[in-house]
């Protein structure tokens, strides 16, 4: 329980302050956030109410979309959002082809000169880029990083301690690369945060939405979480589903189901 981290996209409907407080009294010690979830509250509210609970923010979801017309302004109101937090992390999905396009390769490029861009920004603001790779199926319209390793190559040229990479077993399950690529990610010490979610068949209409509490679908958790430990990352592990299934379900019922998934499946 020291390492498991709720993801407030796992109890979607369950209002910050309730969150907060489900957390405390389940004894678990981090939330990763959400920017919608601060738009209720605003960030110092929002901040205070963790600080409060004696909690703390494992990272903040998301900054990226790096093709979206003025992504400059709104990632750098992003990074000083996760500092106001004392999120260590800001989570980053790159962003899908541009409209009209079909150049993958430049659609990649960009984002590589999208994190330069941000570099001295997050370093200034003491907080940690996160690239995230997601399931190739979004790549199109929400995130050209398909893999782990091309992640790698993209944040290979920025310092480790500012620029890093996600880890979410949603999205990574199916690469019969992943377990060198998460090797490599800790030899150059860019595993910055962890995600644990289950792959649940059938996929829903919204595919987003496919994901299950641990425990509930096909993928090998726990030797994720081995692969991670043997790398060198001793972070908190966040729990993050995007379900209807589970959104529609009160957050304390669905927090009680993450944890015990967590320690029979991760743990």
């Amino acid at each position: 329980m020291k390492r498991f981290a709720l993801n407030s996209a796992t109890t979607k409907r369950w209002p910050l302050p309730q969150l907060v407080a489900g957390c405390a009294d389940a004894g678990v010690s981090g939330v990763g956030l959400w920017r919608e979830d601060l738009a209720a509250h605003g960030v110092a509210e929002a901040a205070a109410l963790v600080r409060d609970a004696g909690l703390t923010v494992t990272s903040l979801c998301r900054g990226g979309f790096f093709n979206v017309p003025g992504w400059q302004d709104e990632n750098r109101r992003a990074i000083d959002e996760a500092a106001a937090l004392g999120a260590p992390v800001l989570v980053l999905v790159s962003g899908g082809l541009p409209d009209g396009s079909r150049d993958l390769d430049a659609a990649r490029a960009h984002v590589g000169r999208s994190i330069e861009a941000l570099v001295p920004y997050a370093q200034e603001a003491g907080v940690r880029l996160a690239v995230e790779p997601l399931h190739p199926m979004f790549c199109a319209d929400r995130c050209v990083v398909a893999s782990l390793g091309q992640a790698l190559d993209l944040v290979e040229p920025y310092p480790p301690e500012t620029v890093g990479v996600v880890v979410d077993t949603y999205h990574l399950w199916w690469d019969d690369q992943v377990w060198a690529q998460i090797a490599r990610a800790g030899r150059e010490n860019r595993i910055a945060c962890f995600q644990v979610a289950d792959w649940v068949t059938p996929l829903p209409a919204g595919v987003l939405l496919g994901r299950g509490l641990p425990g509930s679908g096909s993928v090998e958790l726990r030797r994720f979480r081995e692969a991670v430990d043997a790398a060198g990352y001793t972070g908190p592990v966040e729990v993050e589903v995007f379900a209807e299934e589970v959104w529609s379900r009160p957050g304390r019922a669905v927090l009680d189901e993450a944890i015990a998934g967590y320690l029979t499946h991760v743990a």
